[in-house]
């Protein structure tokens, strides 16, 4: 009996007994995602007060939202190296110790300098993880599942997103309807939301604690045994000594390319590299974040008080999970390419409704109404680009990025197009109080010309590259050479 025929049928299944143990590493490694989602969104209570007795300026407003971001972006840069150095399991507790000294701070800060600190050490941590969980996961996933195991990045991220406005909701609920209210040892409730981050940093630290390493990281250090043993949790006896052997041989092959560079003819960069850059750059550029950053002054605009305010955003973000779930089942069975094409047409709808709602709104800046119909419009096209986004940009991009780069330079490339969707985050955050304070309307009909372009990047620039092998898929986005007639 060959080797191939003396596997389970199921091995490499979600249900399976192998498939199931990658899936228990991976849900734990996405904790790291959580953190992401939950502080992307736990600022969204706390803006309207810290505006109040800190910040006073839309500009200034969006500067501490977004300056998280700069340290996602320096942290996603340098967590490549550290997990290199010190092994994947360390660098998750970093960062899990850098996200919880930064929620006490937050929720002890005393003026803008200072909460700047803590959002951006918090920043350093998250950055971290974004890039270790995924690298972790990959890892530990078999080929046949690893695309809805790697989804499981932006499933945390949007349960991240859920509990965090969950938690707001509540903790305004509990202080009688407004987050600048007081609640327990004597801080008000915005303070409170903050502090709530100390449960799942803990979390993700005593996970971090628990598993086992990478595989992948102890052959790289000569613990072949170590390594062995992991495998043979999580791949049939058949197919062990190939999985070993294949991996030596991979990680043979990057020391002797250590020294490859980024740098190629376009821009100065590789053309792969540019792809991830830009794939990064438009899952930010169409303005997801500021349905969770900035939500509230949306819903306030559409005319629900503050504390319902933030219950629509917890249903938006129920919806974001669901989308996501169904975005994991769809990835491996459809596949990246079409995901992505209904996606991009989804949100350039929903938002150009969005931007047609907001210029009949009554008033200026931020502080408007939407009369009659427009209201109800507003919010049907706000949910219905979460659903477009969710299911497919959201996850998908994640998937995209751990296959599309040459093993030779995964790393770095992972690492740069990483630090870049930081970046276009920051931007977008940033930007966001300043440019609804001038125009909603030009402001979501900028996100829908990117989404609107995203489409077509899609349509021209990226293969399918459903149920292919990693050294299989990096081969589409090569340039073949024009045959002579």
């Amino acid at each position: 009996m060959s080797q191939t025929q003396s596997i389970p049928a199921n091995a490499y299944t979600l249900r399976g007994p192998y498939g199931r143990r990658a899936v228990v590493l991976s849900i734990a490694a996405a904790v790291g995602g959580f953190l992401f989602g939950f502080d992307s969104s736990v600022i969204n209570g706390a803006v309207r007060s810290i505006e109040s007795d800190y910040t006073k300026e839309p500009i200034l407003t969006g500067f501490v939202v977004a300056i998280a971001l700069i340290g996602c972006a320096i942290g996603a840069i340098i967590a490549g190296a550290l997990s290199d150095r010190f092994g994947r399991l360390k660098v998750m507790m970093v960062g899990s110790a850098l996200f919880l000294i930064s929620s006490i701070g937050s929720a002890l800060t005393f003026s803008v300098p200072d909460l700047i600190v803590w959002r951006v050490l918090g920043g350093l941590g998250i950055g971290i993880a974004s890039v270790v969980a995924p690298a972790y996961i990959a890892e530990v996933a078999p080929r046949q599942i690893r695309g809805s195991l790697a989804s499981l990045q932006q499933l945390a991220i949007t349960l991240g997103i859920f509990a965090a406005l969950l938690s707001n909701a509540l903790l305004v609920s509990a202080a009688g309807g407004s987050a600048d209210n007081m609640l327990w040892w004597g801080l008000d409730a915005w303070r409170w939301m903050f502090l709530i981050g100390v449960i799942p940093a803990a979390v993700y630290g005593f996970l971090a604690f628990t598993m086992p390493e990478s595989p992948r990281f102890l052959l790289a250090r000569g613990r072949t045994d170590e390594a062995r043993e992991i495998f043979a949790r999580l791949v049939p006896p058949a197919d062990l000594e190939k999985t070993v052997n294949d991996l030596v041989s991979g990680i043979e092959s990057d020391r002797k390319n250590k020294s490859a560079s980024l740098a190629g003819p376009a821009l100065g960069l590789q053309p792969i590299v540019w792809i991830g850059i830009i794939l990064s750059v438009f899952q930010q550029f169409v303005g997801i974040n500021v349905i969770f950053y900035y939500s509230t002054t949306l819903w306030r605009a559409v005319g629900f008080d503050e504390s319902n305010s933030l219950l629509i955003g917890v249903i938006t973000s129920v919806t974001n999970v669901l989308v996501t779930l169904i975005a994991i089942w769809l990835v491996d069975r459809v596949g990246r390419k079409p995901l992505l094409l209904v996606g991009s047409a989804l949100m350039a709808i929903s938002l150009g409704a969005m931007a047609l709602a907001f210029s009949f709104a009554i008033g200026s800046g931020q502080d408007v109404s939407l009369p009659g119909a427009w209201g109800p419009i507003a919010l049907v096209a706000a949910n219905l680009f979460v659903v477009g986004f969710g299911a497919s940009w959201g996850p998908l991009v994640w998937v995209l990025l751990g296959e599309i780069f040459p093993s030779r330079i995964r790393g770095k490339a992972l690492g740069v197009a990483a630090g870049a969707q930081w970046l276009a985050n920051f931007l977008v955050s940033w930007t966001f109080p300043a440019l609804a304070d001038w125009s909603l309307t030009i402001t979501y009909g900028a996100y829908a010309f990117f989404a609107a372009l995203s489409f077509v990047f899609v349509l021209w620039k990226i293969p399918e590259t459903k149920g292919m092998e990693l050294e299989q898929t990096e081969t589409l986005f090569v340039k073949k050479p024009k045959t002579k007639a």
